[in-house]
C-alpha cells in the first residue's frame, strides 16, 4: 500500500477538476472513499477547498496521470518523495523572557557540577548560551560567577529530560572512544 499524498482532499479536488481519471483511481490514490470523490465532482463534498496540484509538489508526474487516464484499471503511483514529515519534536528556538535569561548561566553551572563529562559545546547547545560563556563558568572566570546559583535546567524548562539523557549518553560514548584510543596508543 503506497502512502497517501499530502492534503488528500485538496489533491482529490485538483485531480477531479484537472484530469480524466476515474473516481475509483482518484479515491485509491488519495486514500478516500469513492463516494467522497463523486461528492467532490458533484460539488457536495469539499466545498471551499482549493485544489492542490500534486505535480507541483512532486507527488505525481504528468506522465503518470496520462498513463492512468488511458487505462482506468491502472492505479496512480505516488512518486517516492524525499519529503519526510516526522512527528518527532523538532528543535525550535523558543523565546526566553528576560526574567528567565539569568537561568541559563545558572543551568550551565548546574550541568558542570552534576554532569562534568559533558563537553562545553554540549552544555552550550543544551542551555542556549555560547561555548565561551560555558568555558568561563567552568574555569570560574565568568563575569558574574559569584552570583550564580546552580539550577536544574530541566526543572526550569530550558530543555527536556530526554535531551539531557541523550547528551549524557553521547558524552559516555565519546569517553569510551577516547579510552580505546589511549589503550591503542599504549600498545604501540
Amino acid at each position: 500500500m503506497s502512502n497517501a499524498p499530502l492534503m488528500p482532499m485538496a489533491t482529490a479536488v485538483w485531480l477531479v477538476e484537472n484530469t480524466t481519471l476515474t473516481f475509483k483511481q482518484i479515491a485509491e490514490f488519495c486514500k478516500l472513499h469513492e463516494v467522497e470523490v463523486q461528492g467532490i465532482a458533484d460539488g457536495e463534498v469539499a466545498k471551499g477547498i482549493k485544489g492542490y496540484n500534486p505535480i507541483i509538489s512532486g507527488q505525481l508526474s504528468r506522465e503518470e496521470i496520462e498513463l492512468s487516464s488511458k487505462d482506468e484499471n491502472r492505479p496512480l503511483e505516488i512518486k517516492s518523495t524525499d519529503i519526510k514529515i516526522s512527528n518527532s519534536e523538532t528543535k525550535i528556538k523558543k523565546y526566553i523572557p528576560l526574567s528567565k535569561r539569568q537561568d541559563k548561566p545558572d543551568s550551565a553551572l548546574w550541568l558542570i557540577k552534576q554532569h562534568n563529562i559533558l563537553k562545553d559545546s554540549q552544555i552550550a547547545r543544551l542551555v542556549g548560551i555560547t561555548k565561551n560563556s560555558v568555558s568561563a563558568i567552568r574555569n570560574k572566570s565568568y563575569w558574574n560567577y559569584n552570583n550564580l546559583n546552580p539550577k536544574d535546567p530541566v526543572a526550569l524548562n530550558l530543555f527536556t529530560q530526554k535531551d539531557l539523557i541523550d547528551a549524557i549518553e553521547k558524552a559516555q560514548r565519546r569517553i569510551k572512544r577516547e579510552q580505546k584510543q589511549k589503550e591503542k596508543l599504549k600498545q604501540v
